[in-house]
């Protein structure tokens, strides 16, 4: 399903900035610019991911409040206390930086939801959700096409720009393999010709050169 919309929270508007580049984001280079899009070899990077079910806009509400509520204090951590008597060490709910972006796919079983995790953290050292439903994991990475572009948050805005994607591509003589990923950077409250929104389609082999 390619059927993509946008998440929307009030509860977090205050999370992403207006301008992105002051956000930390997963790290990537850009490997080639074509018409209209540009390949990028990504790192890896950690996320935390929930998976809920359709339809789209509900399965991004749903997904966001539920990974807002884990890195808003919804973990397991620890915090030290100051050397008293006697020794005291109790567990305290670690309270995460907001990264960008937020993304969005189809699977199988409905939508995955993503929040990119600082880079500071490993696996080992990032807090256990205390939800279930929150799974911690590693982006492998890798090259992808992708395109920029701002204005709303629209379904027709979205097929839009990935009907153009796919043009580019096929006319790269490029593969793509996997669903597109529907990225957004910014709050709501961002004007709409300010926003910065991406979509991704992993590459499935090599460039032409």
């Amino acid at each position: 399903m390619r059927n993509l919309a946008a998440i929307s929270a009030a509860t977090v508007l205050g999370l992403l900035s207006p301008m992105a580049s002051a956000i930390e984001e997963p790290k990537y280079t850009v490997v080639r610019e074509y018409d209209g899009f540009e390949i990028r070899e990504y790192a890896p990077y950690l996320v935390a991911e929930v998976v809920v079910p359709g339809p789209a806009e509900e399965a991004g509400n749903q997904g966001f409040r539920i990974l807002a509520a884990y890195i808003f204090g919804g973990n397991k951590g620890e915090r030290k206390i100051s050397m008293t008597a006697p020794v005291a060490q109790a567990p305290a709910p670690v309270k995460m930086e907001m990264t960008a972006p937020v993304t969005q796919a189809s699977v199988n079983d409905g939508y995955v939801v993503q929040f990119t995790m600082p880079g500071e953290y490993t696996l080992e050292t990032l807090p256990e959700p205390l939800d279930p439903r929150v799974k911690l994991k590693e982006v492998s990475g890798g090259r992808f096409a992708v395109i920029r572009y701002s204005g709303t948050w629209s379904e027709q805005n979205y097929k839009q720009h990935l009907e153009k994607l796919e043009r580019g591509v096929e006319a790269a003589g490029l593969r793509t393999t996997g669903s597109p990923v529907y990225s957004r950077y910014n709050a709501p409250f961002v004007p709409w010709f300010m926003r910065r929104n991406e979509i991704w389609l992993k590459l499935d082999g090599g460039l032409r050169r």
